[in-house]
């Protein structure tokens, strides 16, 4: 009777298990099935695993430009690897017009040629062509109400601006003197100018719409490379533009019969301040800050008043001057009157 029983037991057990390993094998099974079957591998979508994996290698590999948004101006990085780069800026090209991509290299003090030597570009949220939105220098100082032209070049943020009776007219982008060969400081006048000049240092470099500035030294603003940093070889270099207008702009002097001597000096130019060498480029500073380059009415009074009576003095005398060459000129040209003896004979 124990035997039979202890039979019975073990039939039962060993048909429990064989049920289970039976269902094991179905689910096995079903789950081969339901691997090799298409619409069941989009319905299950990728493996969690698997996509974080290939999420880290897209981003390694192939991660895009960033813009860093922060208010008023944001940050547009450049990866340093080539490829990434040559996509940064064809992201750039398509995003912003020519007119755009020039407002916005002038102000990392970049030319179009230049631009590669940008890590990261401080772009406007909302771009203004003109760059006056954007202008460091007050719009208006009223010291300045008297003087009819006057430009001035700081340092500091290798910037210009030019102002007419006290009214910002236009500002830019500049590169100044180099730290070995710095740009000479204070106040000066316009003097000749060229519209393509030849460098004393170098004959191979060429200096369009080049206006000397400070004679005895060759120190003159003209266009050339625009490469992020104050570069030049004492001269304020500018972008073609801004060298074309300014060209046209500023007054020349006048000098005397046989050219040795000034009679009346040109345009009021003052060069002021100094650039933090070593330091953050000054236009990054807009990121944390949209006033950080700004220069203030105060400050601007106290740079250009103690040189305001001197600048309309010259002013005068080169108006003085100019008045009295023009007035001289019209004598000459002045047509004169024939006698009715000196009349030619006519045929009736």
């Amino acid at each position: 009777m124990k035997t039979f029983r202890l039979t019975r037991i073990l039939s039962i057990f060993f048909l429990i298990a064989l049920s289970i390993t039976s269902c094991k094998k179905d689910e096995k099974q079903k789950d081969s099935d339901r691997s090799n079957n298409p619409l069941t591998d989009i319905l299950k979508g990728p493996e969690k695993d698997s996509a974080k994996a290939e999420e880290k290698v897209v981003q390694k590999e192939s991660k895009p430009p960033v813009m860093q948004e922060n208010g008023f101006y944001n940050a547009f990085v450049i990866p340093k690897e080539k490829k990434m780069r040559d996509s940064m800026f064809s992201v750039f090209a398509k995003k912003y017009n020519e007119r755009e991509r020039y407002a916005i290299l002038a102000l990392n003090r970049l030319d179009s040629r230049s631009k590669w030597n940008a890590d990261t570009l401080v772009v406007p949220a909302k771009i203004d062509t003109t760059l006056m939105s954007y202008s460091p220098f007050p719009m208006q100082i009223d010291v300045l109400s008297g003087v009819k032209k006057f430009v001035i070049f700081s340092y500091p943020i290798q910037a210009y601006g030019v102002y007419s009776n006290g009214t910002l007219v236009k500002w830019g982008p500049t590169s100044m003197g180099k730290k070995s060969a710095q740009t000479k400081r204070g106040l000066t006048f316009a003097n000749w100018k060229k519209k393509l000049a030849i460098s004393t240092v170098k004959s191979e470099w060429k200096l369009p719409y080049n206006f000397n500035i400070w004679n005895s030294e060759g120190i003159g603003w003209h266009q050339y490379d625009l490469p992020g940093y104050p570069a030049s070889h004492s001269c304020l270099r500018l972008l073609l533009n801004d060298a074309k207008w300014l060209y046209n702009y500023a007054d020349t002097w006048i000098l005397n019969p046989g050219g040795a001597t000034t009679k009346a000096k040109g345009t009021a130019v003052i060069v002021f301040g100094d650039y933090g060498w070593g330091k953050r480029k000054p236009w990054r500073n807009l990121l944390d800050d949209p006033n950080s380059n700004n220069i203030s009415v105060e400050q601007m009074t106290k740079i250009i008043e103690p040189h305001v009576e001197r600048m309309i003095k010259e002013q005068t005398n080169r108006e003085t001057v100019s008045d009295s060459i023009k007035a001289a000129k019209s004598v000459i040209d002045e047509p004169k009157e024939i006698s009715a003896a000196e009349q030619p004979a006519t045929n009736p």
